[in-house]
């Protein structure tokens, strides 16, 4: 792989990347407008399990971004689909929101709280005690763990919130066993994303605001990355890790030439240079 290799697939993180706090960052508008008008194919990521397509779409569409609903990949989605390739028809007891619940009944997956194939943790809002309890229980009977993503927590106006990777901390403590994470940084779901578009990591750049996910996860799919600096990891920060991103920008403003600059050259081009 080299830096040279035309690129003509893009992933991108969501939160961080292109928005934040429900605000769409510079150049993010202009990034996606970019990558629809010339033709490359992309898909926005998202560790966060909590909604649908459709919701997302509104909710970037309420800051400025328009975008497809198909072009909008969540951990929940990963997630069902990992399911139906492992056990077609299953049954899960969910902790989770809409976002995971519809994604799994639409590969056929059946919500059930009586001996379920799996225990399936998502983001919610609504942990209680209660369904805390029934997940370690039925996990302790024998169901498998799966949890969506490993974030531990998750921002918000008033400060940072417990996330699924919190709260799969505390089921593990309490039964012994550990989840099977389906998000970033699992190549699992950069190759799900990749599969989506038809896209090959060789040929595909993925855009993240954290090296511990988005820039290990495309690391290890074997994707060439972009750190943006508006999020989660600082510039003084990534030498401190033991990997490094093939480029680091201030933000995505800084992206939007490259999408020309890294373009396969077409081939009457090739010819005449020939």
């Amino acid at each position: 792989m080299t830096n040279r290799r035309p690129v003509e697939c893009w992933l991108t993180d969501m939160d961080g990347v292109l928005v934040h706090e429900e605000h769409a960052l510079p150049g993010a508008p202009e990034f996606l407008a970019k990558l629809q008008s010339s033709g490359r194919r992309f898909m926005v990521l998202t560790n966060n399990s909590i909604y649908t397509r459709r919701d997302l779409r509104a909710r970037l569409l309420a800051s400025g971004i328009d975008l497809p609903e198909e072009s909008i990949w969540t951990s929940a989605l990963a997630t069902a689909q990992y399911l139906q390739d492992q056990r077609a028809g299953g049954s899960a007891y969910v902790l989770g929101e809409s976002g995971l619940t519809t994604a799994l009944h639409e590969v056929g997956y059946i919500m059930s709280q009586r001996d379920p194939d799996y225990v399936v943790l998502g983001e919610t809002r609504t942990y209680s005690f209660e369904t805390i309890t029934r997940a370690i229980r039925l996990i302790d009977n024998g169901a498998r763990f799966i949890a969506t993503n490993p974030d531990a927590t998750g921002p918000s106006a008033e400060g940072s919130l417990p996330a699924t990777g919190a709260i799969a901390a505390l089921i593990t403590k309490a039964t012994g066993v550990d989840p099977y994470y389906i998000g970033k940084p699992n190549p699992l779901m950069m190759r799900s994303a990749l599969n989506q578009i038809d896209a090959h990591s060789e040929t595909t750049v993925m855009i993240g605001d954290r090296m511990d996910t988005d820039i290990r996860s495309g690391l290890e799919a074997g994707m060439r990355s972009i750190l943006v600096l508006t999020g989660s990891t600082r510039a003084e920060e990534v030498g401190r890790f033991p990997f490094v991103p093939t480029w680091v920008k201030d933000g995505i403003h800084d992206v939007v030439p490259m999408i020309d600059e890294l373009a396969p050259v077409p081939a009457r081009d090739q010819d005449a240079a020939s």
